[in-house]
């Protein structure tokens, strides 16, 4: 009965996790942009606008300028959880890539890292005034899952182990639709529902900033207001409106 209540609720939060991202690129995608508001100093061309939005997505520069505390945890569990998620490729592999077994090592000990920065975050949180001042509950929340997804991975693998190669072919049943047999180890189950329940609110959470970067105007827009005239095609198809 585990089995399959686990297998369910993976089918049907990957299924809210796909539509519900392409929902949302869909809606970034046809939000207007009716002004140019690059974040000076902005790029004057499109290259320029890529390698700026490349510096944000792997090097985080506007929040290493910021602040640069908040970028290194902030950073460190990125960076961290970029390794544990490469490692768990393997769960889904009959026949591992070399990459993939060559930083398995390494995925262990991200995870402590991961954990570590995480906390770092959430006392962050916790312990100045004016970031708790603007925190909402869904910032502590997403902070404790993630905390819960970390500290329930380590913990299977140095407190209480469990039947990996079960997991492993139960998840690649998974892929088959085929249901297998999940072991019901307490650590594993508490890991594998946080880890489908960050799946399903992931789309509407706050933790969408991944995705939102591309489609933010202070980041993808080039600075050319006196070379070009900037507006919107809902505005565009108005004025044409208006000259008839």
């Amino acid at each position: 009965m585990i089995s399959v209540i686990y297998a369910l609720l993976f089918y049907i939060a990957t299924l809210l996790l796909v539509v519900g991202l392409a929902v949302k690129i869909y809606q970034y995608a046809k939000t207007p942009a009716p002004l140019k508001i690059p974040t000076m100093p902005a790029p004057l061309t499109k290259t320029g606008v890529g390698f700026r939005l490349f510096r944000e997505v792997a090097f985080f520069e506007s929040l290493f300028k910021s602040n640069k505390w908040i970028w290194l945890f902030g950073y460190i569990f990125h960076l961290a959880l970029l390794l544990v998620l490469l490692r768990h490729i393997r769960y889904f592999q009959s026949d591992v890539w070399w990459w993939v077994a060559l930083i398995q090592p390494i995925g262990i000990y991200a995870g402590f890292a991961m954990f570590l920065a995480l906390s770092a975050l959430l006392l962050r949180r916790i312990i100045i005034a004016r970031i708790r001042y603007i925190s909402s509950p869904s910032d502590y929340l997403m902070l404790l899952l993630l905390l819960g997804i970390a500290a329930s991975g380590l913990a299977m693998k140095f407190v209480s182990h469990t039947d990996i190669i079960a997991v492993k072919s139960y998840m690649l049943g998974l892929l088959s639709f085929q249901i297998g047999d999940l072991p019901t180890h307490p650590a594993l189950l508490i890991h594998l529902g946080a880890v489908a329940l960050l799946m399903i609110i992931f789309p509407i959470s706050k933790l969408l900033h991944g995705v939102g970067i591309f489609f933010s105007p202070t980041r993808n827009q080039v600075d050319n207001s006196r070379e070009k005239r900037h507006i919107a095609p809902w505005a565009k198809k108005l004025e044409e409106g208006e000259d008839r």
